[in-house]
């Protein structure tokens, strides 16, 4: 029996083959940026309001139009079949029977159109939540083109721009086992016949480092999806996202596995905010392991929150049926945490439920300089 995330983690490492363990955990280089996401919540305390009291509390999240039963995300994550042999078809069922939006990896091991037929046979009435699909701009626009029409006819109601990668980060572990590839019978199976008259062909997804805020603009024009900037991590780059037309942003450091040392996504959280001013929405993820995690980031100013690894274990260790007690078991520590702030829903969340530790940010807690750190609000 599984009590808390970590457990799941626990589980699959016992019976997983250490490279692809090595592949989940792994992050760039000194993993610094790996670990702080985690600490960064657990430093922060909330201060709850008392005789609130409210019989139930409503987890449901309305995203650009859709509605999910949970404000927590299954973010993008790559080789599913790695860890069970039904891949993300698995993970859809789970996400689906849960209520919770899942952002399909680009890099996925089963189509799109696959694991959204899996989501809408796992639901009553064929009404899945939300499915979201993750892009990498590449270089040559009808590569980008094609894979948006994929995720379009496939029913996506939104795309997630990843704009972090203009380089693969130097995932030292992954360098270190040789683990470069997908064995023998697996392929990243969206990238395939992507051109006319390409039977068979699976494309490489192409790093760009000439990718700039023209391709987001290119982008804009072609679709009339949402388009969720994935890794913009400044403040003025939040602005600028918001000036280029873009719906909304999901916070994140790539899980530290691109550029290391980065602050964690939490400590971010209220200068993102404050830079779209409620223009459009953020979504956070990295290091969120707990509902208290969640109540935090909805707190200060989140809309919803994702998580990434904590699937990749549980689907390793349990396949369909582990993604839905992970997920059942972050449900019931939200709805628990909630009770205990006085709140009935996301909606009741505020900054001034958020406190550093009482003895403050002091040397090497990993802050970001120049910030206001009182979570109250953020300076400028």
């Amino acid at each position: 029996m599984h009590y808390t995330v970590h457990d799941f983690e626990t589980a699959a490492r016992a019976e997983l083959d250490p490279v692809y363990a090595d592949f989940i955990a792994g992050g760039a280089q000194d993993e610094i940026t790996v670990r702080a996401n985690q600490a960064a919540f657990r430093r922060l305390r909330l201060l709850p309001r008392v005789l609130r009291g409210s019989a139930e509390r409503n987890l449901e999240t309305r995203l650009f139009g859709g509605r999910a039963d949970l404000p927590i995300l299954l973010s993008p994550t790559a080789f599913h079949k790695l860890l069970n042999p039904e891949g993300e078809l698995a993970t859809a069922r789970a996400a689906a029977a849960a209520g919770a939006v899942m952002i399909v990896s680009m890099a996925s091991t089963v189509a799109v159109g696959e694991i959204a037929d899996a989501a809408r046979a796992a639901t009553e009435g064929g009404q899945a939540p939300p499915l979201w699909f993750q892009l990498y701009i590449q270089p040559d626009p009808e590569i980008t083109d094609a894979l948006v029409r994929r995720a379009t006819d496939a029913g996506c109601s939104a795309l997630v721009v990843t704009v972090d990668s203009p380089v693969l980060g130097a995932g030292e572990r992954n360098r270190r086992n040789g683990f470069h590839d997908l064995p023998p019978g697996l392929r990243c199976e969206n990238l395939v016949d992507l051109r006319d008259g390409e039977r068979g062909h699976v494309r490489q997804i192409a790093m760009s480092p000439e990718l700039n805020w023209e391709h987001v603009d290119r982008l804009r024009r072609t679709t009339d999806l949402p388009i969720l900037l994935k890794g913009v991590l400044h403040p003025e780059d939040a602005r600028l996202a918001v000036r280029h037309g873009v719906d909304g942003l999901l916070l994140s450091n790539h899980g530290g596995r691109q550029l290391d040392t980065v602050p964690a996504t939490v400590e971010l959280l209220p200068e993102i905010v404050a830079a779209v001013d409620g223009r459009v929405p953020v979504v956070l993820d990295g290091g969120v392991r707990r509902g208290t995690d969640v109540v935090k980031a909805l707190a200060l100013g989140a809309v919803a929150v994702g998580i990434g690894r904590p699937v990749m274990w549980a689907l390793a260790e349990g396949g369909e049926k582990g993604v839905r007690r992970l997920l059942e078991l972050l449900r019931d520590e939200l709805d628990d945490a909630l009770a205990l702030c006085g709140a009935s829903g996301p909606a009741d969340l505020t900054p001034d439920l958020v406190r550093p530790p009482a003895w403050g940010f002091g040397p090497g807690t990993d802050v970001v300089p120049g910030a206001d750190h009182r979570f109250g609000g953020v300076a400028g």
